[in-house]
């Protein structure tokens, strides 16, 4: 049964055109993905279903009764009210519904009406309640506010950060259990684990419709049932999560691009006659010629625009950055300690950790804005930083994005090559119009693009940022990521982008509270896989109440000491053997990205797909196994030592 239904939306900003014929129904118990790049109108569209904005033209029509709740951006609340108290007033049905029982069960005591239509309704107000999240609801306000890591119920709005009033603001959604809830960036400022559970939570607790508008690719892909693309205007609807997104618009584009090749040379053949002709027509030969001037007249597909980034790597030792027993924190509060970290050329290490474990406190301590509380950073001779703060400071909201971004750069170099510097910002999206425009009227996504564009114009070999993956599109995420990867800078970068983390980082650098901070090696899967079997690991080491009977004859002597030939040589080629496959996927993957996969009529793209699925599958076995003998490796190898 649709929630909510758009008909042909229109919006314009003055002469922008945001939205030109946007329609869309909204099902019950659907979860629905919304992507497109910066200033798309995702926003805008948002805000339409959810009746905060009128149309130019069209309709949105909604369920009788349906309450529709919208999660902004920049949420607005009575700055003396308590977190808990903001929660608690999203649960208006609920505290209605507890009031019904009440009633009727005060005129049944009291015999004062139809005890069986009492009845009728003290059972019906309690369904309601059970349906509506239940009687405790106040045990359920901490226990929410507490999953979105806000410890402090009782705390006003007005000591909060923004991040965190977000995330009051999208507890109250998910507690109230609107028909739909319309997320607008959910997961910005919620770390990695948060945004793990949020994924969980909306799959299997939330009975709602979800409209998700975000930039994580695994939450889409996890969550969505359908995936809505905004783009010039206009919106194109695919089945299913992210990846089938990817293909689904693979195929869209393939298509449109052979329909403009046949209009191309439709075209053509009908100029060639038309040359050949004398002056005079028949009727036939002015049909003929209308017949092209129509298909002239036809408007061809827009080229889609994609962020292309460089960066100017400065030459550099092989050492760029080390931290030797580095301790820190913020206002008598120790964050971290003993951190030793070598930054290598080329590495790229991804931090993760809670809200308030000491991320930014340590980006901020290697970057010289604060100092360590004990131990040093070391930088090496010829490191120069390149900075990309949580804050976005550094701009200003009067000026142009061209002079934010450019300043007084007479020329940028790439790579060796001088880029002209308007021809360079049109490579993170602003056109001429939107180069001259005041920094103040950009989205968010715009505004990280222009910090972006600033800081990649100078010649750096360590890049250290904060955050990056807030508020940017996919396309630019798409971007920065073969930035780090194809340019070979050094980089640290705080963010809960799974996905951002799995293509990019080499090594991942865990803070897990009370202090300690652990790197591992790999992604952020691999990360989260060797925690968990860390974890069991430690479970099992745990000792018995009773300490185990030697067997009859056995001594220490006896206890094996290495892995055994076989399992040592298999350890020693496992790395190769993950590389060949991680290779073999990505070499199906970008054959799958490729239109022409789809154009040439040869390629069996199902039996591509599969083939997709048995190499991932094979990639995950290997790391599993890797994972399992390194383990089993550093555990005899403490036995020995112990």
């Amino acid at each position: 049964m649709p929630v909510v239904a758009a008909h042909e939306l229109a919006k314009a900003y003055g002469t922008r055109e945001v939205l030109r014929s946007a329609s869309l129904t909204v099902r019950s118990g659907e979860r629905v993905g919304v992507v497109g790049s910066n200033g798309s109108g995702k926003s805008t569209f948002a805000r339409l279903l959810a009746g905060l904005d009128t149309p130019d033209r069209g309709t949105v029509t909604r369920r009788r009764g349906a309450s529709v709740l919208y999660l902004e951006q920049v949420p607005r609340f009575d700055p003396a009210d308590t977190a808990a108290g903001v929660v608690s007033s999203g649960l208006v049905e609920c505290s209605r519904a507890v009031a019904r029982h009440r009633e009727a069960s005060a005129a049944l005591a009291a015999h004062s009406g139809d005890a069986e239509l009492l009845l009728e309704a003290q059972a019906r107000a309690a369904e309601d309640v059970e349906r509506l999240g239940g009687w405790d609801q106040g045990h359920k306000v901490a226990a929410m506010l507490g999953e979105l890591g806000i410890d402090r119920p009782d705390a006003t709005i007005e000591t909060l950060s923004g991040g965190e009033q977000r995330r009051v603001a999208l507890a109250r959604i998910l507690l109230a259990r609107p028909e739909l809830a319309i997320l607008d960036e959910p997961t910005n400022h919620l770390d990695a684990e948060t945004v793990q559970w949020l994924e969980q939570y909306l799959m299997d607790e939330f009975a709602g419709a979800v409209l998700l508008i975000t930039h994580d690719r695994y939450l889409l892909d996890r969550v969505a049932h359908r995936t809505v693309e905004i783009a010039d205007g206009e919106l194109y609807v695919y089945d299913g999560g992210y990846e089938l997104y990817l293909e689904q618009k693979a195929q869209r584009l393939a298509l449109a691009e052979r329909t403009e090749q046949n209009r191309q040379n439709y075209l053509r053949r009908e100029l060639e006659w038309l040359r050949r002709q004398p002056k005079a027509r028949t009727g036939k030969q002015k049909a003929r010629i209308d017949r092209a001037e129509a298909v002239l007249a036809m408007k061809a597909p827009k080229v889609e625009q994609t962020p292309s980034f460089g960066v100017d790597v400065a030459t550099s030792g092989q050492v760029l950055l080390e931290l030797r027993g580095l301790c820190g924190g913020v206002e008598g509060l120790r964050l971290f300690e003993g951190v030793d970290l070598f930054v290598r050329k080329g590495e790229r290490i991804g931090i993760v950790g809670r809200n308030g474990t000491g991320k930014t406190t340590l980006l901020r301590t290697v970057v010289g804005e604060l100092e360590p509380w004990a131990g040093g950073v070391y930088l090496g001779r010829r490191t120069r930083i390149g900075y990309f703060d949580q804050q976005r400071s550094g701009l200003d909201d009067q000026k142009s994005v061209f002079d934010n971004a450019i300043g007084d750069l007479g020329r940028i170099d790439l790579a060796g090559e001088p880029v002209e510097p308007r021809a360079y910002l049109g490579r993170f999206g602003f056109d001429g119009h939107k180069q001259r425009q005041p920094l103040g009227s950009m989205s968010g996504g715009e505004r990280a693009r222009v910090l972006l564009a600033r800081l990649l114009s100078q010649s750096t070999n360590l890049i250290v940022m904060d955050e990056p993956t807030n508020d940017l599109d996919v396309a630019t995420l798409g971007a920065l990521e073969s930035l780090l990867v194809d340019f070979g800078v050094a980089a640290l970068v705080v963010t809960h982008d799974r996905w951002f983390l799995d293509r990019v980082a080499t090594s991942i650098l865990a803070f897990e509270g009370e202090g300690r901070v652990v790197q591992y090696p790999g992604n952020y899967e691999t990360c989260r896989r060797l925690r968990a079997e860390a974890a069991r690991h430690e479970k099992r080491a745990e000792p018995a109440t009773k300490p185990r009977a030697r067997s009859p004859g056995a001594t220490p002597s006896q206890k094996r000491k290495s892995l055994g030939y076989d399992a040592e040589r298999e350890l020693q080629g496992l790395p190769d053997a993950i590389d060949q496959a991680e290779a073999c996927v990505t070499e199906l993957n970008e054959r799958l990205a490729d239109p022409r996969t789809y154009t040439d009529g040869t390629t069996d793209v199902a039996q591509l797909a599969a083939d997709l699925e048995a190499a991932k599958l094979e990639v995950s076995e290997l790391l599993e196994r890797w994972e399992q003998l390194e383990l089993e490796k550093q555990a005899l190898t403490e036995a020995e030592d112990g």
